[in-house]
Formats: C-alpha cells, sequence, structure tokens
C-alpha cells in the first residue's frame, strides 16, 4: 500500500533523522487525534495526496491567496513523501462497519475532535492489537479521503520511502488542497 506524509524537510536530514520522511516525531506529540507518546509514536498519513496536503494547510482554510509561506513550517519546506507499506501489514480499518462493531466503536467517537476520546480507544486498540500497524479513518475535512495513522512498530520494518518531492504553490496536489479549503490562486505577476 502506498500512503502520503507531509512533513517539514531538512534536507540535510537521513530519512530517519528528525527531518526526514521516516522520522517519528514522538517528542512533539501528545495533541493530535492518535497521539500516546507514553506508548509509542504515530505518523499521520494518508492514501490520497491531497487529503495530507490539506491536513497541512487546513489552519489557513478561508484566509486568503495561497502563498510559499503557507507551505514553510520552523523555516523548513513541506515535502511530500509517497510510503511503501508492506501489503500484509495489518491496518485496523475504523471507516469498515464491521470493525467498529466488533470494536464497539460509533462512527461519531471516531471522527469527534474530543482528543481524549480519540486518544483513549487508539491507546485500547494500540494494547489490544499487538500486530496491527496502525489505523485506517476517513479525514474530517472530507471523509472520502482515507488516513491512516501509522505505529512505530512499524518503523524498521515494513515501511519504505518510496519518492518525495517539495511541495510548491504550482503543485497540483497544493493547487486542489488550496481550492478545497478556499484558498485563491496566487494572482499572476505582470511582466
Amino acid at each position: 500500500m502506498i500512503v502520503h506524509r507531509v512533513f517539514p524537510l531538512d534536507a540535510g536530514a537521513r530519512p530517519s533523522d528528525p527531518g526526514g520522511a521516516l522520522w517519528w516525531p514522538r517528542s512533539l506529540q501528545g495533541t493530535a487525534r492518535h497521539d500516546n507518546p507514553d506508548r509509542y509514536a504515530c505518523m499521520y498519513v494518508s492514501e490520497v495526496e491531497v487529503s495530507t496536503i490539506a491536513e497541512a494547510l487546513a489552519p489557513f482554510r478561508s484566509s486568503g491567496e495561497l502563498t510559499s509561506d503557507l507551505l514553510v513550517r520552523a523555516g523548513l519546506p513541506l515535502a511530500l513523501a509517497s510510503l511503501e507499506l508492506d501489503d500484509e501489514a495489518h491496518v485496523i480499518d475504523l471507516d469498515d462497519p464491521g470493525t467498529l462493531l466488533r470494536e464497539q466503536l460509533a462512527p461519531s467517537r471516531v471522527a469527534t475532535r474530543q482528543r481524549a476520546l480519540t486518544q483513549a480507544d487508539a491507546a485500547h486498540l494500540f494494547d489490544y492489537h499487538a500486530e496491527a500497524a496502525g489505523l485506517r479513518w476517513w479525514s474530517t475535512l472530507e471523509s472520502s479521503w482515507l488516513n491512516v495513522t501509522l505505529f512505530d512498530r512499524v518503523a524498521t520494518a515494513g515501511l519504505e520511502l518510496s519518492d518525495m518531492r517539495l511541495l510548491t504553490t504550482t503543485d497540483v496536489g497544493v493547487r486542489e488542497a488550496a481550492s478545497f479549503l478556499g484558498l485563491s490562486s496566487p494572482t499572476p505577476r505582470a511582466p
């Protein structure tokens, strides 16, 4: 399975170092949907490129024009990495009604913005399913975009960097995400 991740790229970093495509940012976690840094690190990825780009641009929703400044975090340019997850990896599919029934989870609980609930559910699933590589769930921006939260137990096996590119305001995925979020296209400069 190919999944995609947006992250601040340190061009001098090795893939598994801070600023690299395969770095697990455990020290920065604690407030996001499935974070439980005392148990594991997680990496938020998506099966759809535009979803992960839109998640990165979402804080700027309807704020005006798409500018290159929106594609920088902590002084580093944002990049999109395509990662290959081993096809045998077990991902708990929270978009599947049968899984929700077995795990006794309501869709509203999976999609809530109450992080105490989603983090507790993720911790339970992590502990109860020792073989699970992560959780598959729908984006709260657009439900047809399927996201995956990977657990760091796949860090040493089953996850490889396939491709990577810097994000720019002319990137097709960036423009699609910006349009979805109500960010206008940059005004062309006069010659």
